[in-house]
């Protein structure tokens, strides 16, 4: 028995990931009767399923985290996420728009490091911002249906 995560049980896949490659084995070695070959296309079909739950469960779980902060009674917990985008984005303005035009004029100016961690982190800001968006509206849309 493993860890269920979203109704996905994290050890069933995996003992299911080494089971399959056992079966990858015994095919590369050429021990692997027709029906036996068949077998091993349903079971790897059925772990990319297995993988593609968990991957919406994940992305479902972001979702609602991000939502439950946006929702939140705190000044701070709404708003850390926008106050870091524009932090990051100030910083990509300041290396690729202001810093280049001050230069232009032959003054020195100061061009701030953006690790490529920040980077990773806008770009999962942001996903996170439209994910929680579509949802608002999505469950703005479903309220309205539902009360008609």
């Amino acid at each position: 028995m493993g860890i269920s995560i979203a109704e996905i049980n994290v050890g069933d896949f995996f003992k299911g990931l080494g089971s399959l490659a056992l079966s990858i084995r015994s095919a590369i070695t050429g021990s692997m009767t027709p029906e036996q070959k068949s077998q091993v296309l349903v079971q790897l079909s059925q772990l990319e399923a297995q993988a593609e739950k968990a991957e919406i469960a994940y992305r479902e779980a972001q979702a609602k985290v991000i939502i439950a902060e946006a929702q939140g009674e705190s000044w701070l917990q709404r708003n850390w996420r926008p106050i870091l985008m524009l932090t990051i984005v100030f910083i990509v303005a300041n290396n690729y728009v202001i810093a280049p035009y001050i230069s232009l004029f032959g003054y020195k100016s100061l061009a701030l490091e953006l690790p490529e961690t920040m980077w990773n982190l806008m770009n999962i800001g942001v996903g996170g911002y439209v994910v929680g968006r579509s949802g608002e509206k999505i469950a703005t849309a479903v309220a309205e249906v539902m009360k008609k």
